[in-house]
């Protein structure tokens, strides 16, 4: 081929990241190809010593490649044969590149996923600890951006969570979809040879083989879980950083931003900017071009492979780092931000929020709830237009739009009591949310469990070293 063509079509510089991948899927191969009697014994042992060397050597950031191939994988092969000579030609025995390279993204997002759900589970963890902290503060939540009804920051720290917890999840996925070997589907239909699949996917604990060679060595859905996930996280944490960076403001005042971690201005020596927050936000915008970029990636290819899937891998691969980056951040920034008690609880104590509790307690003297609510809009237009908030309405003035107002009614307007009568499933009533909080627990444990199932790749290479030929 051209030089200039063969440059222009290389992907080895974007998937010179998965050369430890690649390496330990040769090694597991090479086991497999002796057990099967493909390959004599000394030629094994000179192969898989050789592969299991590299990876060492790629451990420590060592490994040297030559320039000039197609691909990680070819450069790998390449450099075996200039070590082995004809030993190293053995190596690619009954696989093609195209189940090769399958084998080596799937152990690469079967790592990146664990290890980002090991992350997320960690975030978690610390909001969760957060919220038993700061279950009396009582704060507005806000609908369409207006403030709504009182809550306690124990109510949104879990509602963050939950948000987080469902990113869990689709992690969770991703490493389950990524979690059947490829290695043996050749170009398309298999092999001739008398290969045994299953001693790969034992050997890097995948729990088990693909079903048809065609569809293996052309799928990426596994991919595309893998980017949804990493898109999701970042989405979730972006809702956070935008909650954090409104109530950091002035107009809110709830949060308050530490100097370790607030960002100056280099004309107002009076700013505090929530810049970190602000760079978690646009990240997002990355995972879900990475997203993007698969879907359309993928899009319209024929069944079997097309050099178009090439083009996955800078998807791919940035997406575990771009993620796992956000993550930490958005860690260590919580630590420096802090509730203002005394600002939170000023924006719901002019009683405003509290009117649908004013109305739920007309209800429950009988009331029909339409009646109420018309009720209560009436007291609440009155208070307005004699400028006092709704919480400092006189019972005489509240008696002059319905008599079924009594102290008992107005006594809802008190923003403490109002959030400890949400005892519905999901509320804000203290003991609703410490049921939340432990779900959380329960829930972040169960992510915590599946990232110490995953095994690590250093651990399969010592598994492989250790299994006879």
């Amino acid at each position: 081929m051209l030089p200039e063509i063969v440059a222009w079509t290389s992907s080895l510089p974007h998937d010179r990241a998965l050369v430890r991948e690649d390496l330990l899927g040769s090694a597991a191969h090479v086991t497999m190809l002796r057990r099967v009697g493909l390959l004599e014994l000394a030629d094994a042992e000179k192969l898989r010593g050789s592969l299991l060397a590299m990876f060492a050597t790629a451990t420590a950031g060592e490994l040297e490649l030559p320039d000039g191939e197609e691909d990680v994988h070819m450069a790998i092969e390449a450099r075996l044969t200039a070590e082995l000579g004809e030993t190293g030609k053995r190596l690619h025995t009954a696989r093609s590149r195209n189940d090769q390279v399958a084998l080596a993204l799937r152990l690469h997002v079967r790592d990146q996923a664990a290890r980002t759900l090991g992350e997320l589970a960690g975030l978690v963890d610390e909001l969760a600890g957060r919220a038993e902290r700061e279950i009396e503060v009582i704060l507005p939540a806000y609908t369409h951006r207006q403030r709504a009804q009182p809550v306690s920051a124990a109510f949104l720290l879990s509602a963050w969570c939950m948000q987080l917890l469902r990113a869990g999840d689709a992690l969770r996925t991703a490493i389950d979809r990524a979690n059947e070997s490829p290695l043996g589907c050749g170009a398309c239909s298999g092999t001739s040879l008398p290969i045994d699949r299953d001693v790969v996917a034992e050997l890097l604990e995948f729990r088990g083989t693909t079903a048809n060679a065609l569809d293996t060595i052309g799928d990426r859905d596994f991919a595309l879980d893998w980017t949804w996930a990493g898109a999701r996280v970042l989405l979730a944490l972006s809702r956070l950083a935008t909650d954090v960076i409104d109530f950091t403001t002035s107009e809110f005042g709830f949060l308050r931003i530490g100097d370790a971690i607030a960002a100056g201005s280099s004309m107002m020596p009076q700013k505090k900017n929530p810049d970190v927050f602000e760079l978690v936000r646009g990240k997002s915008s990355r995972g879900v071009a990475n997203l993007t970029a698969l879907l359309t990636l993928v899009k319209g290819l024929p069944t079997g492979y097309a050099r178009d899937l090439q083009d996955d891998r800078q998807s791919i691969l940035e997406t575990g780092p771009l993620v796992r980056g956000a993550v930490r951040a958005a860690r260590a920034a919580m630590n420096h931000v802090t509730f203002d008690p005394e600002a939170c609880l000023r924006g719901v104590s002019d009683g405003a929020t509290q009117a649908t509790d004013v109305a739920e307690a007309l209800v429950r003297k009988g009331m029909p709830f339409r009646e109420a609510y018309l009720t209560t809009g009436k007291l609440v237009h009155l208070a307005r237009e004699k400028n006092v908030p709704l919480a400092k309405v006189g019972l005489d003035v509240a008696k002059s739009v319905h008599v079924a107002f009594d102290e008992a009614v107005l006594a809802v307007l008190d923003p403490k009591q109002a959030v400890a009568a949400k005892k519905s499933a999901g509320g804000t009533a203290p003991e609703r949310v410490r049921e939340q909080i432990a779900w959380v627990r329960a829930a972040r444990f169960e992510l915590a469990e599946k990232v110490g199932n995953v095994p690590e790749l250093d651990a399969l290479a010592r598994n492989v070293a250790a299994e006879a030929l």
